[in-house]
């Protein structure tokens, strides 16, 4: 079953939202898998204190895109083949590059300056 464990909510951005990224980021590395049972909302609304149906808003919401099956009355299960896993990597990517390159924008670096920047945070994180 899904673990939660290392779930930590955050502040300025809705929960629902959160519990989405949380079972993408997991998917893409591979820390949640395929056929993966998910906990039950109720379950899961208690262990997170918070409202079952932000539960299960967060569970439709993965289900409308085809990463969770649920049936009613039984249990939700991941449900992600690579194509899917790689179309997620690549939509979580974007976006997070996309807010940094705003941010990049706003406080007037260059391309080339954020390029070099990149290039040097990409070559310590090689190191570590």
């Amino acid at each position: 079953m899904l673990s939660f464990d290392n779930f930590l909510q955050t502040e300025g951005m809705p929960i629902y939202l959160q519990i989405i990224r949380y079972i993408k980021q997991g998917l893409v590395a591979g820390t949640v898998q395929d056929g993966e049972e998910l906990p039950s909302r109720r379950v899961l609304s208690a262990l997170l204190a918070v409202n079952p149906n932000t539960i299960q808003k967060a569970y439709r919401i993965l289900e409308e895109e085809g990463l969770v099956v649920s049936r009613s009355g039984a249990k939700s299960y991941i449900a992600a083949d690579q194509t899917q896993i790689h179309q997620v990597r690549s939509e979580l990517l974007e976006g997070d590059m996309r807010q940094m390159a705003g941010a990049m924008k706003q406080m007037g670096l260059t391309r080339e300056a954020a390029h070099r920047l990149l290039d040097q945070l990409f070559c310590e994180e090689e190191n570590t």
